[in-house]
């Protein structure tokens, strides 16, 4: 597989100014085709992704982090890549960790390959880690099937397979949504041992609007099932 031509990098953010001129360098270094997606940025974002060599596109007001990867993966797409990887912009993925992505998928033939934070989980937030594993759960109890860590966005997609799947949030419930999306079609889910890296700014999440749009959307699910 050649993962240069084949594989283009989809960053969601919002707000990242600080950090992500030095993660798109950095992952570049591995897959050079980085998409960042400004959802509603009020800071220099945009300017210092394009700076570090980029394809910038920008959503001119705050649509949710599920808007932003669609917007990404439909660019990929519509350029001809056959594979996405989702990053963060925060820091919090290592783009060393890439290369575990890449031979997972290779090796396994998975469609959807997912960092999974568990083996490093005391370096969570203590609330953080017991939300996400009551969530991984939830998700392994609806498809009958393990998921160790269902909230990472650190992932390999095969935009094939994506594109083929009913996808409808807009928001942070799109993690879940893929993941159950990618099971139900029956297409083979993997996960890789991962970092775990929490730095000191404040989460994009919001948890009481966020935690109630998650439990809707999975007493939705839930209902299909």
């Amino acid at each position: 597989m050649d993962w240069a031509r084949q594989c283009a990098v989809v960053i969601p953010c919002r707000n990242e100014g600080t950090s992500i001129g030095e993660i798109v360098s950095a992952v570049r270094q591995q897959l050079p085709s980085v998409i960042v997606v400004d959802d509603g940025s009020t800071d220099d974002t945009a300017e210092r992704a394009i700076a570090a060599g980029a394809e910038t596109l920008r959503h001119p007001a705050n649509q949710g982090k599920g808007a932003a990867l669609r917007t990404g993966w439909q660019r990929a797409q519509d350029r001809g890549f056959a594979w996405t990887l989702a990053m963060d912009g925060d820091g919090q993925h290592a783009p060393e960790d890439i290369s575990a992505f890449l031979s997972c998928a290779e090796t396994t033939g998975a469609a959807l390959v997912i960092g999974n934070r568990m083996n490093g989980a005391s370096e969570m937030p203590w609330l953080r880690r017991q939300v996400n594993r009551w969530m991984s759960r939830q998700l392994s109890n609806l498809v009958s099937f393990p998921l160790p860590d269902s909230q990472c966005g650190f992932r390999l997609v095969n935009l094939e397979a994506l594109c083929r799947l009913p996808l409808a949030t807009q928001q942070f419930e799109i993690e879940s949504e893929v993941l159950v999306a990618f099971l139900r079609a029956g297409c083979k889910v993997k996960f890789v041992p991962i970092q775990v890296i929490y730095k000191s700014q404040a989460s994009k999440i919001q948890p009481l609007r966020d935690s109630w749009r998650w439990l809707r959307w999975w007493r939705a699910q839930r209902r299909k099932s």
